[in-house]
């Protein structure tokens, strides 16, 4: 099957909400708030090129569109763009050989090529490749769009007439063949090839949910449903079984249409039999065991009458001709006929999301044992550079640069052009990244000719498809005084996030190189497009700007300077001079490490972009340089591996939003004291709001202050209007109106800094991340000194239109002065205005250590501390106040970025739950890993330590496997191939078992069994390394933790994986897992035995493969973001429709943009399944959210953190629609899954748990599910704190099942709990005191009419006349009610008064919140009481 990412059929949902998560998600996802999705279960088929399916309900969508135009003015071009596009679709009809005419969907911007792929992928049309189109006899060009068509129209009759095969459509035809035939073959998947990924969904929902619109069976019969989940699910388990993993899929067994097909032995055909149409010649065997020959001719397949030892290209009698092979097999082979039927009836059942392929590989770190099969096509892949479809282009290997630099170069002035820009940047970086990862392992495995053969190995550089590879060693002493082998190693990855920056800068002219590093069996391979002509020339000769020498010849260049400038304020990169050799001054606008390059095609190229961002001072100890005392007092500076160690964007950008905010409140308590000087009789007003006394609190110093957490909000739910970055305590020094200083600038500075506008380059504006330019009018130049992800900070602290708006100045009355006064001084040259003002601004800019006088400006030169670079005499102020701000950076990330890290982590807003999320947490703050040891310190001394007991159990086993990583990538370098598997399940044992893996086989024979192996089979070259034998698990470990010390300069306590597990309660399947995915290791899928001291818990056996680990850039969608945004802002303001219009179009760009699989997407679906459901949609919000899990299980994998979280969504909606037993399946199996990844301690299993103890009581298990809400009460009390309102609700759950079962005493004892917590914190009149208050005197009545019933027995008898007790089965609604109030989504009908006193509300508590009183203090830990006002999507998890 093609699969081509953009044929999907598409849908646009007519429900009137698909979007956002209203606050709710847990911010720790990164992509939480990106990207919808098209459709592809909506119609039998209609390809979207341009409009991703807006041709469906057009006149609805042209409304829209005026509809948000006239909501948001900012929006107007984008919206009016938007309608360009859509152009109303319409349906034709297809007629094919032998099949009924039948009716498709089509839309004007689809090209003549895409109807093809329908009709390949179709169940009747399918096995047909080699055919044209063809309107009134017209045969239409392939890649014409329909709407040039002259005579298309609504219901014209499109005819599919078969064409003459070439060679080349003939072997397209074959493959094509192949791959129906393999339709539901998982074992690419397993493989790690093309694109094909896991997913297991339809495993436990039986097929598909409900999408035709019958509904499985209702939970009617419950008696029938079975639920008791396996033993290993159930609270307290300690079983960690890896098989259900992958629980095997019925459908994957294989239908068996042919056992061989394979090109024969007598290819290509000879010259006479050329002459008589003959392009090739197959080889095949029947089902019924029946050997054939085939010749493909021009005009179609038939028989030959050759055998295996004679040639006879004669055709048989009867020679079968067919235009296909499916055709010529169906009429020789009964068995293929019927199967291959089956095969396609159930490929096409598959939902198409379980079957397009990804954007990037997946790999999966365990596999069955899957058949090797023969296959012709894969054989002869595996010996040509054929990289995917797109090699069947003419002139075979692509030239990467020039398709990566013309994408670039597309017109971007208007929607249809960025779209296709950006989709073609996408298309054309998604497969360089999959060229490039295949480049890598053929480098590593020997099969490329290295450009310098005469080289060791390790200096060895090779040219293969157009791509440059080069190994992560120091050549020729290039870094010996950087770090050696280790700044080698890491400098490719501060290469790629050089290229990722500059390439989200975007500047027109500017061009960076396709960039991708690949890990694969020890090695680190760098993969770089080529700059045409530097392979004819001296690196010397080529560079006109930047260092070759790391800063000892220094040359630059106008053009270059003129090109970096436009991108030194996004990047914070400040303009300076340095010394060259002859002690010439130069200007650059980098570090010296960048080189430019004007390639042979004139393009402007920047390379070696290692250090495009500045020093991390805190692990670069240089002489006679003191750090600051927060630094100093962590143990700072300390001595790291390699001299590259750089602070992160991400950073960068928290710190620059900072010292923005602490510039604002300088000028406007300077201009309060001014004016209170001038005007004495208003003095006394003045010092009532803010005392003067609160100046010298502003130290140019950082203080830990609030908004530090800025750039984590930049990928999640962005628009949040009380956004955490607010409700950050401020530790300023001054009294209480401080905070109130800090939180109002944090949401107000910006708004008002728009007008600003820059006259020159000195003069930069004062606005940065936190302004609230529209997003809509952000587009990729960023004209703001703020962060450099253009929308993903722009509404960085949730100024959306605030209903505060124009309040500030009430809140610091110097605020608007302090605002009006930047403006004035950015927009003019500063004349008009009186010197006073001038001092104020000046004195705010000294402080926070701007670079521009007159405005905010803040910018860091990357240069500081290299080693090398020389600096001229009259810089030396500069260069102070560069080292200065760096040392603040650095102080920042200890004294503000950590401890807020370990904050969202004891409020819940942040939850890692593996390595990878942990990783994603602590980079969306800007802190490095190396930096994990000091995480971990700080969690340990942390008061709240036992609420952080996951985080800190995750952290360590993050430390110890990266440690294991470190030490498994030079062991592997010593390995030869004959012996990977050996040395690969040797290292495990020694990792996890606890067999002492080598001390119960005596060395040498270890060694001599695997010498003897060797000589049998020798490859050539291959040394006799067998060093890794010798290794021992107390090695291992011992090296584990000196690896600890020395990189992270954390101490571990442990010898061996016993220790560790019993130590830091660790699982060491959950080691496995980690290890496996950091290394690439593939193993089987089986139940190992950790604990035998008898024999080894791997065998060689037992490792399957080794994959490679790929970093690389990903292009994103900008306007699809922007819109994204947008109407999130619109559905948290409250405007749900106009938010759901935006968010629809927002759908059809991302698919525009990335196809229909994209990670982005998925979490897009998400967020309209879960609106869907809000607004009561359920039936839509199950089918977006199946999309949701199938697309999260291919494109992040099957038990990642996020599938986790989609698995519970799609239960709750199951539920919602009566499929009771689907919705326990998906509990139990997303339970599964947790208890793998991170095991039962975590908070995010409370949760779980109460869903899976509510659906069990629905269906009247009540001591099952007393097990589960009772483990949920235990760890919601241990993590949110015994007096948590949580806590109040998991008591109130419990005493409902024990009221189900009639035991009143305990039912009263937990509701009792509940009520005494929710009496003491909220008081008794709130609205759940009350309610708790009823039900515990309706228990109480129940509890004393059973003790009468019960003592009437005793008195009476079997006469006594019994009052009939009411045992209530919980009713269905009772219960989903209550599951909504877990998942954070409450349903109240509202009147329209209750609506106005919730705007109110809404109001005084954004009030409270800016003035820095955190909501929590009004209603501790948990639900607020808007939300028993409003149906709203609260997630009080």
């Amino acid at each position: 099957m093609v699969s081509k990412t953009d044929d999907i059929p598409a849908s646009v949902p007519n429900c009137n909400v698909n979007t956002v998560d209203l606050v709710g998600e847990t911010p720790d996802r990164k992509e939480t708030t990106k990207a919808p999705h098209k459709d592809p279960c909506g119609h039998s088929v209609d390809t979207a090129v341009m409009n991703g399916g807006g041709a469906h309900n057009l006149s609805e969508e042209e409304s829209k569109q005026d509809g948000a135009g006239d909501t948001d003015g900012g929006e107007d071009s984008n919206e009016q763009e938007v309608i360009v596009i859509q152009d109303t679709g319409f349906t034709v009809k297809i007629q094919a050989p032998g099949t009924e005419p039948f009716d498709l969907q089509v839309s004007p911007q689809e090209m003549v090529q895409e109807i093809h792929q329908v009709l390949m992928d179709r169940e009747d049309t399918c096995h047909r490749t080699c055919f044209s189109l063809q309107l009134d006899s017209n045969v239409l060009d392939n890649f014409a769009e329909l709407k040039s068509i002259e005579g298309l129209q609504e219901g014209s009759l499109l005819k599919v007439v078969e064409e003459p095969y070439t060679v080349r459509e003939a072997r397209i035809h074959v493959r094509h063949i192949r791959d129906l035939l393999k339709g539901l073959d998982p074992s690419d998947a397993y493989n790690g090839v093309d694109c094909n990924s896991l997913s297991f969904l339809s495993v436990f929902t039986d097929g598909d949910l409900g999408d035709s619109g019958k509904r499985k069976k209702k939970g009617s019969e419950l008696e029938q449903i079975d639920c008791t989940p396996p033993e290993h699910i159930l609270p307290g388990s300690k079983e960690r079984p890896l098989l259900p993993l992958q629980p095997q899929n019925k459908d994957w067994k294989p239908m068996q249409c042919l056992k061989v097909l394979t090109m024969s032995g007598w290819n290509p055909p000879p010259g006479n039999r050329k002459m008589h149409g003959d392009l090739m010649y197959l080889y095949m065997v029947t089902v019924e065991e029946r050997h054939i020959s085939i010749t493909a001719s021009t005009r179609g397949f038939y028989l030959n009458q050759s055998t295996t030892y004679t040639f006879n290209p004669k055709p048989a009698n009867p020679s079968f001709l067919s235009h296909s092979l499916v055709e010529l097999l169906s009429q020789i082979s009964p068995a293929f006929k019927k199967n291959f039927t089956a095969l396609q009836k159930k490929r096409v059942q598959r939902h198409p999301f379980e079957r397009i392929a990804t954007p990037f590989q997946v790999y999966s770190w365990t596999a069955p044992q899957v058949d090797h099969t023969m296959d012709c096509v894969r054989a002869e892949d595996a010996y040509t550079s054929r990289l995917g479809y797109e090699e069947h282009i003419p002139g075979q290997t692509r030239d990467w640069n020039e398709e990566l630099q013309t994408t670039r170069e597309l017109a971007r002035k208007n929607l249809p052009d960025r779209l296709l820009r950006e989709r073609a940047i996408f298309k054309v970086h998604s497969d360089f990244a999959a060229a490039a990862t295949r480049g890598s392992m053929a480098v590593i495995d020997g099969n490329v000719m290295a450009i310098n053969p005469g080289e060791e190995t390790r200096m060895q550089m090779f040219i293969w498809n157009n791509i440059f590879f080069s190994l992560g060693f120091d050549v020729r002493d290039h870094y010996r005084e950087l770090g050696g082998d280790a700044a080698a190693h890491a400098a490719p990855t501060n290469d790629l996030n050089g290229v990722r920056a500059y390439g989200a800068v975007d500047v027109e002219g500017l061009y960076t190189l396709g960039t991708v590093v690949v890990d694969y069996r020890g090695y680190r391979v760098t993969a770089q497009s080529i700059i045409p002509g530097i392979l004819e020339r001296e690196q010397e000769q080529s560079v006109i700007y930047g260092s070759i020498d790391f800063g000892k010849t220094v040359v630059s260049h106008g053009k270059y300077l003129e090109l970096l400038e436009k991108t030194s304020r996004p990047l914070k990169v400040q303009r300076h001079n340095v010394l060259n050799e002859k002690d010439e001054s130069m200007e650059l606008c980098s570090s010296v490490e960048c080189k430019g390059i004007i390639g042979n095609d004139g393009r402007h190229y920047i390379l070696d972009l290692l250090r495009t961002f500045p020093p991390d001072l805190n692990f670069l100890p240089v002489e006679g340089e003191e750090l600051s005392p927060e630094s100093v007092r962590q143990g700072f500076p300390r001595q790291h591996r390699h001299r590259l160690a750089c602070l992160r964007q991400e950073l960068i950008e928290a710190f620059v939003e900072h010292r923005y905010l602490l510039f604002m409140k300088m000028a406007a308590l300077q201009l309060m004291q001014q004016k209170a000087n001038k005007e004495s009789k208003l003095a006394t007003l003045t010092e009532n709001s803010i005392p003067g006394a609160a100046v010298p609190a502003l130290p140019s110093t950082e203080t830990p202050d609030a908004s530090a957490e800025s750039s984590e909000t930049s990928t999640e739910t962005l628009t949040d209007a009380n956004s955490d970055a607010v409700q950050t305590e401020t530790t300023s020094t001054s009294d209480a109106p401080q905070p109130a200083a800090t939180e109002a600038t944090t949401t107000e500075a910006a708004p008002k800094t728009e007008p600003m506008t820059e006259t020159d380059s000195s003069a930069t504006t004062t606005t940065n991340a936190s302004q609230a330019t529209p997003i809509e009018d952000v587009v990729p130049t960023v004209t703001t000194n703020g962060p450099l992800v253009p929308f993903a900070t722009a509404i960085q602290n949730g100024e959306c239109e605030s209903p505060l708006e124009g309040k500030a100045e009430d809140i610091i009355p110097g605020l608007a002065q302090a605002k009006e006064l930047a403006e004035s001084l950015a927009a003019e040259d500063g004349s008009g205005i009186d010197p006073k003002s001038r001092e104020v601004v000046l004195n705010a800019c000294k402080a926070v250590g701007s670079i521009s006088n007159t405005s905010f400006d803040i910018r860091f030169n990357p240069d500081i501390f290299s080693p090398g670079v020389r600096f001229p005499e009259d810089s030396a102020d500069d260069i102070q106040k560069q080292k200065q701000l760096l040392k603040d950076a650095g102080a920042f990330m200890v004294s503000c970025q950590i401890p807020s890290l370990v904050k969202d982590c004891l409020d819940h807003s942040a939850l890692p739950m593996d390595g990878a999320t942990l990783t994603e947490a602590l980079h969306q703050r800007g802190i490095n890993v190396r930096y994990l040891g000091n995480v971990l310190a700080f969690v340990d001394q942390t008061p709240a330590k036992a609420q952080l007991e996951h985080f800190y159990r995750i952290g360590i086993s993050e430390l110890i496997t990266r440690c294991a990583k470190h030490i498994f990538k030079t062991y592997l370098q010593g390995v030869e191939l004959s012996a990977l598997s050996a040395a690969v399940s040797h290292f495990l044992n020694c990792f996890l078992s606890s067999f002492d893996a080598v001390a119960h086989l005596p060395a040498d024979e270890l060694v001599s069994r695997r010498k003897n192996r060797k000589r049998r089979n020798r490859v050539p070259g291959g040394g006799d390394n067998t060093a890794w034998a010798c290794l021992t698990p107390s090695e291992l470990w011992k090296n584990i933790v000196s690896e600890a010390q020395s990189y992270y300069h954390f101490t571990l306590h442990c010898e061996n994986a016993d220790q560790v597990v019993e130590k830091y309660g660790l699982q060491k399947i959950t080691l496995l897992r980690e290890i496996s995915i950091k290394a690439g290791i593939q193993i089987l899928i089986k139940e190992y035995n950790f604990d035998s001291r008898h024999k080894p818990a791997f065998t060689e056996e037992d490792i399957l493969n080794i994959f490679p680990v790929v970093k690389h850039v990903n292009p994103k969608a900008s306007d699809a973001f922007h819109f994204f945004q947008s109407g999130q802002a619109k559905v948290q303001q409250g405007y749900l429709k106009e938010g759901c219009e935006l968010i629809n179009e927002a759908l059809n760009l991302f698919n525009n943009v990335y196809g229909a699989m994209h990670v982005e997407i998925c979490a897009c679906l998400r967020l309209l399944a879960r609106l869907n459901y809000i607004m009561g949609d359920h039936h839509e919000a199950l089918s977006n959210q199946q999309k949701a899990v199938l697309m999260s299980e291919r494109v992040l994998g099957v038990e990642h953190p996020n599938t986790i979280q989609e698995y519970m969504h799609l239960a709750l909606y199951c539920f919602a629609n009566g499929q009771l037993s689907t919705a326990l399946k998906l509990l139990y199996r997303a339970r599964y899954l947790m208890l793998m990844v991170c095991g039962e301690d975590h908070p995010e299993m409370a949760l779980l748990d109460s869903n899976i103890g509510l659906v069990l009581h629905g269906v009247m298990e009540y001591d099952l599910s007393l097990r589960f809400l009772e483990n949920a009460l235990a760890i919601n009390s241990k993590y949110h704190g015994p007096r948590s309102l949580k806590v109040a609700l998991s008591h109130h759950l419990v005493a409902r099942v024990y009221e189900s079962k009639a035991e009143f005493r305990s039912a009263l004892q937990q509701e009792k709990e509940g009520y005494t917590i929710y009496k003491n914190q909220v008081g008794e009149a709130h609205e759940k005191t009350k309610e708790s208050s009823e039900y515990l005197k309706y228990l109480t009545q129940q509890a004393v009419a059973l003790q009468r019933t019960m003592n009437e027995i005793y008195k009476n008898g079997s006469n006594a006349s019994i009052m009939p007790l009411k045992f209530t089965a919980p009713s269905m609604a009772s219960v989903l009610e209550q599951l909504n109030i877990i998942n954070g989504i409450i349903f109240i009908p509202l009147s329209q008064k209750d609506l106005e006193n919730l705007k109110a509300e809404v109001q005084r508590r954004q009030q409270l919140q800016e003035s820095g009183k955190s909501v929590e203090d009004l209603t501790v830990d948990g639900p607020l009481e808007l939300e028993d006002k409003i149906p709203m999507d609260v997630n009080v998890n």
